[in-house]
C-alpha cells in the first residue's frame, strides 16, 4: 500500500473498543507509547482489526498544535 501521507508509524494493536457507532483502536507505538485513533465499526470490521495484529498509523493533518503550562 503506497500512501502521501508521510507520518506513517508502525505499531501493534492492543484494544479495540467499541461503541454504539464508533471504536476507538489503540495502537502501541513504542513500549509504554500509545496512539488512539477513532474510527468507525464499519471500518474495524472491514479490516478485521483486533489486538495483536500490526498495523501502522498514518497521520494526516493540516494543522498540528502544541502547549506547554
Amino acid at each position: 500500500m503506497k500512501l502521501s501521507a508521510r507520518n506513517q508509524i508502525k505499531g501493534k494493536i492492543v484494544e479495540v473498543k467499541k461503541g454504539a457507532t464508533t471504536s476507538h483502536v489503540r495502537v502501541e507505538i513504542g513500549p509504554g507509547i500509545v496512539v488512539t485513533s477513532s474510527i468507525t465499526n464499519e471500518a474495524v470490521d472491514e479490516l478485521g482489526l483486533k489486538a495483536g495484529m500490526a498495523a501502522s498509523v498514518v497521520i494526516k493533518a493540516s494543522d498540528v498544535m502544541i502547549a506547554v503550562d
